[in-house]
């Protein structure tokens, strides 16, 4: 089925399949116009109202019961689009605060904390919602339904909520006045322990990056 044929269709707003692909469709469109720069100094907080508006698509497809496929074996959804250029764009536009660290599971006991990128987790992310897209503008709903559930309790889900979470620091140590440390080499090839990565967590005091981020500190 064609975007024209859904948007023909008229279908009803109320339809969980709708509003998520609504929601997803969003995200998708916004961080993507987000990554051109054009208005550098409301990118992150642009981004952490994004993310939070994904994640809440995110814990409706959690909450829901396990979407079953109309067929057994996933149907073919195309190539997938190149997102290289977005993430480089986004590691431009973030680079004095790409890098953030994160402990990958709290559940496991004694979790080392690794270096993640903020750019890396909006590409990644972007590429399964767009994967589950084209499975919904193609006509199957279920097959999209089961994709997006699936990719946000194994990944997108998980990456999201670690890329919100670096965000809302970014913002709280801004806006409490609270410097970042600085990172002194911190990148995400680095073995380096929780101890330093602790240490490590900005790479430029808050200051600096107030008023290019968008970011205000309050008066000086």
């Amino acid at each position: 089925m064609s975007d024209a044929t859904l948007h023909d269709a008229h279908p009803d707003p109320d339809d969980f399949a709708v509003q998520i692909s609504d929601q997803i469709e969003s995200f998708i469109v916004a961080v993507t116009e987000v990554a051109k720069g054009d208005e550098p100094d409301s990118a992150v907080p642009f981004l952490l109202l994004e993310l939070s508006q994904l994640l809440l698509a995110g814990g409706r497809l959690g909450a829901h019961e396990d979407f079953v496929p109309d067929e057994r074996y996933e149907p073919d959804a195309g190539p997938e689009p190149d997102v290289d250029e977005l993430r480089e764009r986004f590691a431009q536009l973030l680079e004095p605060v790409d890098i953030y660290s994160e402990v990958f599971d709290p559940y496991v006991p004694r979790s080392q904390p690794v270096a993640c990128r903020i750019s890396d987790d909006l590409a990644g992310i972007i590429t399964d919602l767009r994967h589950g897209m084209a499975h919904y503008r193609g006509g199957r709903i279920s097959e999209a339904l089961w994709w997006w559930q699936f990719s946000y309790l194994s990944n997108w889900g998980t990456t999201a909520s670690a890329a919100l979470r670096a965000l809302q620091s970014l913002v709280a140590h801004v806006r409490l006045d609270s410097p970042l440390d600085e990172l002194d080499g911190l990148d995400t090839d680095s073995n380096a322990g929780g101890d330093q990565l602790a240490e490590e967590a900005g790479r430029v005091m808050a200051a600096e990056i107030a008023a290019p981020l968008g970011l205000r500190s309050g008066p000086s």
